[in-house]
């Protein structure tokens, strides 16, 4: 069959030229599409839902949020495991879907079903979907830094919290920006016990006082002088003076009780979890980039730095922002190395092709052969989905030199022909087909082992890797 295929591809040339070219394009095409990454996403298709139930124990929250939440996820159609973790007043779930399940389509169902089971859980209760990534979306890591001393780490969590959280999200490809340390300033209330026992006033009503003072009540309109106004209150809590102000009741003389007259209030830190630090030099604050699911990160991450770029003049004086972890330059190597083996490796068929055969031309063959394979195998691997990293890249280095030895072969044995048969116009492409199919059946079934290799080798990890 191979020498069948070989003899008609003699006779239409032009067909094979043709189809050379569209595979050209098509892997150009594909190698301009292909999401580059440094390392291989093998993570499964999975959603997280968190939820957080302040202020409870493990154990109440394992009973109350997450094993309801376990429970109705089992049914989830494609979901293969389900599982679930309680922390003090957090929960997390995660439900793990078959390989070839969709990702937005998986977060759908888990969606659906989280809104039939959420009004069973605690009103305190608040579940909600993890961002859409994998475990290798963690692309870039910056630090706000102020060597002034101008900005406090309190400052600087609001900076980042309020600003640039925000400008980033709208990067094409970021999923989600996760701050990391500093401080959360948070206004806290510190009430007297004994002056709540003086004046009669549970603590759950002073926290029921605060929630209804802090909101806006619209009502209707009111036309005068043909002219029409609007009706509103304004409730928002702008300032510690505007909490301390708002009203508890009326004590026995039938004078307001205010909350300044049972608690103080202060702005204070929310209570920290862990802190972050950067070279041993002290506490700062930090923002996790988080890369969307099956986009391109090195795209993402030169669109990260290019706002952060553009974000530069807008921060306080002093305050700047220092790169701690970014992925490109590792993904910049690899992509770099490919490059550098396609070069190295033409150079070596075209000196082992010059030596051994005297002949330049021959040389061209072989080192054309390089550029079309691996084009062709960037089409399988858009066509797949895969992303060009250092597993994927690294394959098609090696490749290189199998794929590369069966055109030296192939060409060594149409010189060997024509020392015995003379090349004229009239037998010159008889001679090349016969020469081609001498050895092209061999040349096929060896590369067809060394693949047939490869993926016996793969199958074997992806079994062991469940």
């Amino acid at each position: 069959m191979i020498a069948a295929i070989i003899h008609w591809s003699v006779r239409n040339r032009f067909l094979v030229l043709l189809a050379t070219l569209l595979i050209t394009g098509l892997g150009l095409y594909s190698l301009s599409k292909t999401p580059v990454d440094a390392l291989p996403d093998l993570s499964d298709v999975q959603v997280i839902i968190k939820t957080s139930f302040p202020g409870q124990a493990p154990q109440v929250v394992e009973d109350q949020v997450t094993y309801p939440l376990t429970t109705a996820m089992l049914s989830v159609p494609g979901a293969k495991t389900v599982r679930g973790y309680s922390f003090f007043g957090d929960s997390y779930v995660y439900v793990i879907f078959d390989e070839d399940t969709d990702m937005y389509w998986a977060r759908s169902r888990v969606l659906e079903y989280l809104s039939q089971v959420a009004p069973s859980l605690p009103d305190s209760a608040r579940p909600q979907l993890g961002p859409d990534a994998t475990g290798v979306g963690w692309v870039y890591l910056y630090a706000l830094v102020d060597r002034t001393g101008n900005n406090d780490l309190s400052q600087l969590r609001s900076l980042q919290d309020w600003f640039l959280k925000y400008e980033l999200q709208t990067v094409p490809g970021v999923s989600e920006v996760a701050a990391l340390g500093g401080m959360v300033k948070q206004y806290q209330v510190k009430v007297s016990p004994e002056k709540l026992r003086a004046f009669g006033i549970p603590l759950a009503h002073v926290q029921n006082a605060i929630k209804r003072g802090n909101q806006e009540v619209g009502a209707s309109v009111i036309e005068m002088a043909e002219a029409e106004y609007m009706v509103r209150t304004s409730g928002y809590i702008q300032s510690r003076e505007d909490l301390l102000s708002i009203p508890l009741g009326l004590d026995d003389n039938g004078t307001p009780v205010l909350l300044k007259d049972v608690a103080t209030v202060e702005i204070g830190p929310q209570m920290r979890r862990g802190v972050a630090e950067l070279n041993g030099e002290g506490e700062t604050v930090g923002g996790i980039v988080v890369m969307r699911f099956g986009e391109n990160a090195q795209a993402t991450i030169n669109g990260v730095k290019a706002k952060l770029e553009e974000l530069k003049s807008s921060l306080p004086e002093g305050v700047e922002v220092v790169t701690v972890y970014d992925r490109s330059g590792l993904i910049e190597r690899a992509v770099n190395n490919l490059g550098f083996k396609l070069l190295e490796e033409f150079l070596v068929v075209g000196l082992v092709c010059i030596i051994f055969l005297f002949h330049v031309r021959s040389s061209l063959v072989a080192i054309l052969s390089l550029p079309v394979g691996i084009l062709a195998a960037f089409i399988v691997m858009y066509w797949q989905g895969i992303n060009a990293n250092i597993m994927s890249l690294g394959g098609i280095a090696i490749a290189i030199g199998a794929m590369i030895d069966g055109a030296i072969v192939m060409i060594e044995n149409m010189h060997k022909h024509m020392e015995r048969t003379p090349l004229t116009p009239e037998n010159r492409w008889e001679v090349v087909a016969r020469s081609a199919s001498e050895v092209g059946p061999a040349l096929f079934f060896s590369l067809l082992i060394i693949t047939v290799s490869f993926v016996l080798f793969f199958a074997l990890e992806e079994q062991e890797g469940r």
